[in-house]
């Protein structure tokens, strides 16, 4: 027995040996399993966009109540803050042609338009954007805005289109023939409408827009946007700073003086006062009888161009360029720093 330990190595000792020796063989047999057998599986994570990026342009806004606002742009982009603009949430709205204009029934239900004749609704706060079918045309179907009143939905655009929808924007009708003729706006104060479009255009309806009647305009400057703050006193805005304003429902209308060449695109009666907004962050504003205008800017060294403007309990939604809040006199760019 002693001389068979000794011829392998004297007992335990060489079985250590003999172990030591092959447990290269094991390293590499392990190795080459692996490499043949095991799957290394890769981890990607996705890194979402923020809502809002740099190059993104925003040209309407909509806000049904103090929290909640809802803002539309280039690309098909819906986003929605439910904080009052501190934060934002992008919604799919399930294309991506520019939509022109959006504006909300409530919280829960809103419509938007743009290119191409898109017009998408919701009826859950925007987790689902339908599209919906407008009447078939043979013209381009760009729409402008989209208006709310007296529980219809009206959409203004391109070839004289203006559309209604009495179900919530899930079914349109025309209301006018197409023309070759753009209508930029619409506004309603009960059963009176007022329509506003290419080379100083405007209509006129007294019975709901059942029937549109032309109204003279004192220039041929494409008319922008259109507010009234009760059935007699309204303003019109326009390119190269048109003003127009009536104080009888819109049967005649009186041109302010041009104190601006910067184009006016939207206007709005903001509890006592008129407040319009266009190019390069110009801003005016009025007193109710809108005979003295004051031309200011959005904030100080602000240059953006700005489409719409509306208003959220003390703030301000302004689209355009970008999409900025303007609380209590700051302005803060969403996704930037306060300017």
């Amino acid at each position: 027995m002693l001389r068979r330990l000794r011829k392998y190595g004297g007992g335990a000792r060489g079985v250590v040996t003999l172990m030591t020796s092959s447990a290269p063989l094991v390293i590499v047999g392990g190795l080459l399993y692996a490499g043949l057998f095991v799957k290394a599986e890769a981890v990607v994570q996705k890194v979402e966009p923020p809502a809002i990026e740099r190059r993104d342009s925003f040209y309407a806004v909509a806000a049904p109540d103090e929290r909640v606002v809802w803002a539309v742009g280039s690309g098909g982009k819906i986003v929605r803050s439910e904080d009052g603009g501190q934060s934002w949430v992008r919604q799919a709205s399930g294309t991506d042609v520019n939509l022109q204009g959006i504006a909300a029934w409530d919280e829960q239900g809103a419509i938007a338009v743009g290119n191409d004749g898109v017009v998408v609704v919701t009826a859950d706060a925007g987790r689902n954007w339908t599209r919906a079918e407008i009447p078939a045309s043979s013209n381009p179907n760009k729409l402008f805005r989209v208006r709310i009143a007296n529980g219809a939905a009206w959409a203004v655009g391109e070839f004289g289109a203006l559309l209604r929808s009495d179900d919530r924007g899930v079914t349109w009708a025309r209301a006018l023939p197409e023309k070759d003729r753009a209508w930029n706006d619409i506004a309603f104060v009960g059963d009176a409408g007022w329509l506003v479009g290419e080379f100083g255009a405007l209509m006129k309806s007294s019975d709901g827009g059942a029937n549109w009647e032309p109204a003279a305009t004192p220039n041929k400057v494409s008319l922008m946007g259109v507010a009234f703050r009760d059935a007699q006193h309204g303003v019109a805005v326009g390119l190269t700073g048109a003003l127009l304003v009536t104080a009888d429902g819109g049967a005649s209308w009186q041109q302010v003086p041009a104190f601006t060449r910067e184009h006016f695109y939207s206007v709005m009666w903001d509890e006592g006062r008129w407040l319009a907004v266009g190019d390069k962050g110009v801003m005016a504003t009025a007193q109710a009888d809108a005979g003295q205008w004051q031309l200011g800017r959005v904030a100080e060294g602000d240059v953006s161009w700005r489409t719409q403007v509306a208003r959220a309990g003390s703030r301000y939604f302004l689209a355009g360029s970008n999409l900025a809040v303007l609380d209590d006199g700051a302005l803060r760019v969403a996704g930037h720093q306060r300017m």
